[in-house]
């Protein structure tokens, strides 16, 4: 994404804090009197126009003998939600003292808040929410009453929180926070005791009588240690030295000159100010700061957390020294695990497995966090995205595509992948193929499920000539059946889109016989206005096909039920079949098909098998479809034959965790309906073949789904259906390019007796390796001898 990331709205990973025992759970928190209370809450930090760069929750002991707040938190949920989200507290809290809680911070603000006795990632809300201190680090579960919950000290509401003590404090904004009086007055009366107004954060500064003494002593590779964590985490460590490598708008990165002789431990760490860096590369530095662990997208995010030192105070020592030499990554180097990204843990690999960088790909990349990298003549392998970044491999690496990209294979999703941003440098637009010219040296990063190499300076691009592929025509005799992914066409896309997804069809698809479109929009796109009909967004894309010199196409297509089949909302996509009649082919219209009927197989007099309803949906009703496309099923004649076509769109991997996360295995929790839609679209065929062993079906589409995975094997069966990508050599094997992984998401599947028949498959690679993209999946076309004898 581009730099500075905004910090996310959700709440960011709670610090794992060493903390020591418990304290005794104390009563409700609407027991006015002296003890720790929670004195000040602003949740406009970071935001723009804001005064301060980070959100804070400030404690204030009103008691006459100090707290220990270890094992404490002070916990966050917005004005009417349920889930709480949790940063723990430790050290202790003199009489009269005031204690920092520091948040989530934002590239707005003009003012960094002064040293944190803690520090989480919790983003506040502005105006409105609810925070709690609580005697435990357990999560509380209320809705409302939160006040008596067990375990709250103490409980503020502002804005329009729907829970509070007494009546809500009143709204805040990015410039006011709410805060009691000077004494820390509480009357458990939320609206009495604070007041809005300019936000004066203070504390202990966790050096003082608010936290505990600072760590001294350490070098970057000790605050790192050989894990995914620090061991460090939640300490302040003061004097950390290092010189800065590279320097963004709010943060900047430090590596220690002097390593240790353990490969497991990154030399490097980020330190996040928050405004702009008053270092410059090259110079000396130590910094005292709190070791946080970040995780983008709040602490139930499947996200990886980066090792941080935030609110720093930073000394220089030095200006204008040599950087410590970037390690080469490739041949003659380091060279990552080729296959494999983690096998030994079952679960959060930041509690369990083994730190194993020579072996696991996410513990490789985690041992060389924030460091200086160096890849020579890196490949691209993923082409440059709408947030400016590419993704490459070192040289040597994987199973290739003839065209230069990397094949995702069943036990391996490349670990050697790396995705090159663009933080601190623009970068060049690059294609599959291409690359970058000698070296690109930058500094490790971690984003949004994935290593990122932040370049220092621009990398050089070496055109690699890629050029669309166009397919063989059909020739007599033969029928030619298409799927393409047009990704959320409708009238509101510019006519250039129309006309190159026109252009593919025609030039690069040589014209098909039957063309199954997948993610076609309603006539009013994303709009959400109840409207479901799709016949001018269908029409713009048949004139686009006649102005480009193609056939005349007819379409037939079944409106949705109104929001029923995901997608984008309001965009009511759908499949469509398009499809000519000059070369023979014949649509067999059964009435009787709408959004929620079923159609059926049944037999003539001759028992040959039909459709009740042609065009027709397979099981709208079931709840395999729920929020998704309901499969398209059609009978068409060709030179005296039934044709079969089931176009289909499958439930997305929306929802699935990350290749590069946390949770190792990856939890493929999509997976479970897409097996459910295989299974009745099986089922479907199944009684098609079961009338007639030899009938002529296709099954097409986007099925979100690899060639090897069990969505495929369902639908092959007992082999009465060919997985056409699966008879494909394995470096051809990919319709899709995801974050740099070559991978099959599109099917064409063929009837047996069709397969026995004779057929040429080809997937047409025109789009999803370019940077310059009509959509992000490549077409395939299968000709087909659906006449004659098998």
């Amino acid at each position: 994404m581009p730099f500075p990331a905004p910090r996310p709205g959700a709440a960011a990973l709670a610090l794992a804090l060493a903390a020591g025992s418990a304290a005794a759970v104390a009563g409700p928190a609407a027991a006015a009197g002296p003890g720790l209370v929670i004195s000040e809450v602003y949740g406009g930090g970071g935001n723009s126009g804001a005064t301060y760069t980070t959100d804070f929750v400030e404690l204030v002991n009103t008691g006459s003998t100090a707290v220990d707040v270890s094992g404490w938190s002070v916990q966050y949920a917005s004005a009417s939600g349920t889930s709480w989200q949790v940063t723990p507290l430790s050290g202790t809290v003199a009489p009269g003292a005031r204690y920092l809680v520091a948040q989530a911070s934002g590239a707005g603000g003009t003012t960094p808040l002064p040293p944190a006795d803690a520090t989480g990632g919790t983003a506040l809300g502005a105006t409105s929410g609810k925070v709690a201190l609580v005697t435990s680090t357990t999560a509380l579960g209320c809705a409302t009453a939160c006040a008596a919950a067990p375990g709250v000290r103490d409980l503020v509401g502002y804005g329009t929180a729907n829970d509070a003590e007494g009546a809500p404090a009143p709204a805040a904004s990015n410039t006011t926070s709410v805060a009691r009086a000077a004494n820390g007055a509480d009357t458990d009366d939320n609206a009495a005791d604070l007041t809005a107004g300019a936000p004066t954060p203070a504390g202990g500064g966790g050096a003082g009588s608010g936290g505990p003494d600072p760590v001294a002593g350490l070098r970057i590779h000790d605050v790192q240690g050989a894990a995914h964590l620090s061991p460090h985490a939640g300490d302040l460590v003061a004097d950390v030295p290092g010189v800065v490598t590279a320097v963004g708008p709010n943060r900047f990165w430090v590596q220690d000159p002097s390593p240790d002789a353990d490969p497991a431990t990154s030399e490097a760490i980020l330190v996040f100010t928050g405004t702009a860096p008053t270092v410059a590369v090259g110079d000396a530095v130590t910094v005292t700061g709190t070791v946080t662990e970040y995780r983008a997208g709040g602490t139930s995010s499947a996200n990886l957390t980066t090792t941080e030192l935030t609110s720093p105070v930073v000394t220089t020592t030095a200006t204008a020294q040599p950087l410590p030499a970037a390690a080469l990554v490739g041949p003659g180097g380091l060279r990552p695990p080729g296959e494999v990204i983690d096998d030994d843990a079952t679960g959060s690999v930041e509690e369990g497995g083994t730190f194993d960088p020579a072996r696991d790909g996410i513990d490789f990349w985690e041992s060389l966090e924030g460091m200086r990298l160096r890849l020579d003549d890196a490949p691209v392998v993923g082409p440059t995205n709408s947030y400016g970044e590419s993704v490459v491999v070192p040289r040597g690496s994987g199973v290739r595509t003839a065209r230069g990209g990397i094949v995702a294979r069943e036990g391996d999703f490349n670990p050697e992948r790396l995705v090159v941003g663009d933080a601190l440098v623009a970068l060049p637009t690059a294609d599959v193929g291409d690359r970058f010219a000698g070296a690109t040296v930058g500094v490790l990063d971690y984003d949004f499920g994935n290593f990122v190499l932040q370049p220092t300076s621009a990398p050089v691009l070496a055109d690699g000539g890629l050029r669309r592929e166009t397919t063989t025509a059909a020739r007599g005799g033969e029928l030619a059946v298409a799927t393409f992914n047009v990704e959320n066409l409708d009238p509101g896309d510019p006519q250039a889109t129309f006309d190159r997804l026109a252009g593919v069809l025609v030039q690069n698809l040589r014209s098909p016989d039957v063309v199954a479109l997948e993610e076609v929009q309603d006539d009013t796109g994303p709009t959400d206005d109840g409207v479901v009909t799709a016949g001018r967004t269908i029409s713009q894309l048949l004139a686009a096909i006649r102005a480009a010199g193609g056939p005349v196409y007819s379409y037939r297509q079944i409106d949705p039920v109104d929001r029923a089949d995901g997608g984008e909302p309001g965009g009511n996509i759908r499949n469509v079949l398009l499809f000519r009649t000059d070369r023979g082919l014949r649509f067999v219209d059964t009435p009787g098909g709408s959004a929620t009927t079923a159609t059926s197989v049944v037999t003539d007099r001759r028992g040959d098998p039909h459709l009740s309803a042609s065009p027709g949906r397979i099981a709208p009703a079931d709840a395999a479809w729920t929020s998704s496309r309901k499969p398209l099923a059609a009978e068409f004649s060709y030179r005296g034959r039934s044709l079969f076509v089931v176009a289909n769109h499958f439930n997305s991997k929306g929802g699935d965790q990350p290749l590069f996360g946390r949770y190792q295995p990856p939890a493929v929790s999509s997976e479970v309906q897409r097996h459910q839609q295989a299974q009745l679209v099986r089922d479907f065929v199944t009684a098609i073949q079961r009338r007639d062993r030899d009938a002529a079906v296709v099954v097409l589409g986007d099925l979100n789904d690899f060639e090897f995975s069990t969505t495929a094997d369902i639908l092959v069966g007992d082999g009465s259906l060919v997985d056409l990508p699966r008879t494909l050599p394995q470096q051809e094997r990919y319709t899709y390019v995801y974050q740099g992984n070559s991978e099959v998401l599109d099917h064409i599947l063929i009837s047996r007796g069709l397969a026995r028949r004779g057929y040429a498959y080809d997937v047409v690679h025109v789009t999803s390796e370019f940077a310059d993209q009509v959509s992000d999946h490549d077409p395939q076309v299968v000709r087909l001898r659906v006449a004659g004898r098998s």
